[in-house]
């Protein structure tokens, strides 16, 4: 049996970290900022190797089945105003010359029909998450990110995209930017999450986890 969170989707081995409501504690305590997440698989695989040429071999075109991908993890059931990507800094975004999030946004936007808007800016460098413990993670995304235009957004249901979520602290910072700016709810969806439990008890099939709230 499967134990996932039912606001974030993280996975458990068992269900103690779950509330009543099938919550963890970070959603509880409302460290997480976003209202619920939804993910295509867990990055493993097949998929974390598409995400790795796309990501950082240049391969652009990959945004395209990607893309086709994130769609089909979004619930038809949900309705949203617009999408928004996670921003890269100027000076990382200048080295990769484009943000995957901006891409994989641009592709959910053509196939739903929803508005991409460019909302969020990454106001400071921040160093790499990776090896980093979740309360770092946290603090080194603090203060990262700023809303433009906030009147655009003001009301609305955000779809926030990015391609993997770790501990999900930089969606968080973003989703919080967001709700200051008046956003009614933020919902994230990325292509993959890190499976952080340390024993999989089995394997779970290639893009299993398509989140549902």
């Amino acid at each position: 049996m499967e134990f996932f969170c039912a606001s974030c989707r993280t996975p458990f081995q068992n269900g103690f970290p779950l509330d009543t409501e099938g919550r963890c504690a970070i959603c509880r305590s409302g460290l997480r900022g976003f209202d619920t997440a939804y993910c295509y698989g867990f990055y493993e695989g097949v998929l974390r190797k598409l995400i790795h040429q796309f990501k950082y071999s240049g391969i652009r075109p990959l945004a395209h089945p990607l893309g086709e991908m994130l769609s089909s993890a979004l619930p038809r059931e949900e309705r949203f105003d617009a999408v928004v990507p996670v921003p890269l800094h100027w000076r990382r975004q200048w080295a990769r010359a484009f943000n995957q999030s901006e891409l994989l946004a641009e592709e959910l936007s053509r196939r739903t029909g929803l508005p991409m808007m460019r909302v969020l800016r990454r106001v400071r460098s921040t160093a790499t998450q990776a090896g980093l413990t979740n309360a770092a993670r946290r603090r080194n995304v603090t203060g990262a990110f700023a809303c433009m235009r906030a009147a655009t957004v003001k009301g609305k249901n955000i779809l926030l995209i990015d391609d993997v979520m770790t501990t999900g602290s930089t969606a968080a910072a973003c989703a919080v930017v967001l709700k200051r700016a008046g956003v009614k709810k933020v919902a994230l969806l990325t292509l993959a999450r890190v499976d952080r439990r340390i024993d999989r008890v089995s394997e779970a099939p290639q893009f299993s986890v398509r989140g549902t709230s």
